[in-house]
């Protein structure tokens, strides 16, 4: 029988201890694993025998969390590693080689951009930004040693949603793999391997656990390359998952569509509430009619997601003074959690980020990012009105427009 969504959240990659019956999944905790004899020792290293050797190699706890991963991003095979940057990082290691060229969104987590422009070029590997909601722009960007396009969408922080199936039709024609960050969507809401892309990859700290209590990431795909870099760039560089995290993402995992639905519809109801307050001078969320790739989202996603951004009257001061005001909403990067977390991407995730080319893609210094979690949408619109009011109610600041 063939299972929806929100079953196989539940179901994938579960099965009762065979030892024990246990229903949930057993935290494998430890290191190694004994071999019954020489001979089958030998035959797990050759790779000629199915087993478990040592836990940064694989482990049941965390065999049972690449299933579900896989299951639920319609992939053949997936990898969990320590944290969404080393599924990154593992996933371009093991993509691109010396004189490869790689083009990446313009609107990208901090961190990445930090990769592709300080660590990748140490090895030979040229990097283009290219606005990915641009397609004469993404084809001109192409060039003949392009291997691999890495794609945030929505993106970090600026919420642009780019077409997936159309940045996947130009990249076949020239074997370019589509790596897609779908961190902000989760796959509750959008399949990016169904719509072309090669690897997907998340931050599984953030809507994969859902509680804030676990840094994590995955990357999802076809088997022989997840095989490939299981074998060098997660074993040989060890960006592993503990037993214990896999298996805070397996109990995560199975509450992701019912968390998704409530982060979803409290986050509509946050954003018109934004959009129409006269102390915000813009808000960016793909759910708005106004947003530009509005129709995009709407095809490409079940919801519009939980992350809103957008810019309080008065730029940065008023942000500043805005932000510190708020008493449910927490001052605190991350996402996906159940609490409403609210943070400064010009100060914070995206610091490292030149002031320009922050600035040339809509990261402006008075941006506010804003995670809407599961509390009562009431309860978070009024901690948020009250921020307004107060800085509204300054002269100083609420003059200027």
């Amino acid at each position: 029988m063939k299972q929806r969504f929100a079953t196989v959240t539940v179901h994938a990659g579960q099965r009762p201890d065979p030892v024990t019956g246990s229903l949930s999944t057993p935290i494998y905790q430890t290191s190694t694993f004994v071999f019954p004899d020489v001979a089958t020792g030998a035959r797990r290293f050759a790779g000629e025998e199915a087993g478990y050797i040592y836990t940064r190699l694989g482990n049941p706890t965390q065999a049972a969390l690449e299933e579900k991963i896989a299951a639920l991003e319609g992939a053949e095979a997936a990898l969990a590693f320590g944290s969404g940057m080393a599924a990154i990082s593992a996933v371009l290691l093991g993509l691109l080689r010396s004189g490869d060229h790689l083009l990446y969104g313009d609107s990208i987590y901090g961190c990445s951009h930090s990769l592709i422009n300080e660590l990748l070029p140490r090895w030979g590997i040229t990097a283009t930004a290219v606005d990915g909601t641009d397609l004469v722009a993404v084809a001109q960007a192409i060039q003949p040693n392009t291997k691999v396009f890495l794609l945030e969408t929505p993106s970090n922080p600026t919420l642009k949603v780019v077409d997936i199936a159309a940045i996947a039709a130009l990249c076949a024609p020239n074997a370019i793999q589509l790596v897609v960050d779908n961190t902000f969507a989760s796959p509750a809401l959008q399949l990016p391997l169904k719509l072309g892309a090669h690897v997907v990859v998340h931050s599984a700290t953030k809507f994969i656990g859902g509680h804030g209590d676990v840094i994590a990431g995955v990357a999802a795909g076809p088997k022989a390359l997840m095989d490939e870099l299981r074998m060098t760039t997660l074993k040989d560089i060890g960006g592993v998952i503990a037993p214990f995290d896999a298996w805070l993402l397996l109990r995560g995992l199975k509450t992701l569509d019912v968390r998704v639905q409530r982060h979803c519809a409290n986050a509509m109801q946050v954003a018109a509430f934004l959009d129409q307050h006269p102390m915000v001078e813009r808000v960016y969320y793909p759910g708005l009619p106004h947003h530009p790739q509005y129709e995009i989202a709407q095809r490409q996603m079940s919801a519009p997601g939980s992350l809103i951004s957008f810019e309080v009257r008065g730029g940065l001061e008023a942000g500043r003074r805005f932000i510190e005001r708020l008493e449910l909403c927490q001052l605190a990067v991350s996402l996906g959690d159940v609490d409403t977390l609210i943070q400064h991407p010009a100060s914070m995730t995206h610091s490292i980020v030149p002031r320009e080319e922050r600035m040339a893609t809509g990261i402006t210094d008075g941006l506010i990012r804003l995670a809407v979690g599961i509390e009562d949408a009431a309860d978070i619109i009024e901690d948020l009105a009250q921020g307004l009011a107060y800085v509204g109610s300054m002269p100083n600041l609420s003059a200027v427009r």
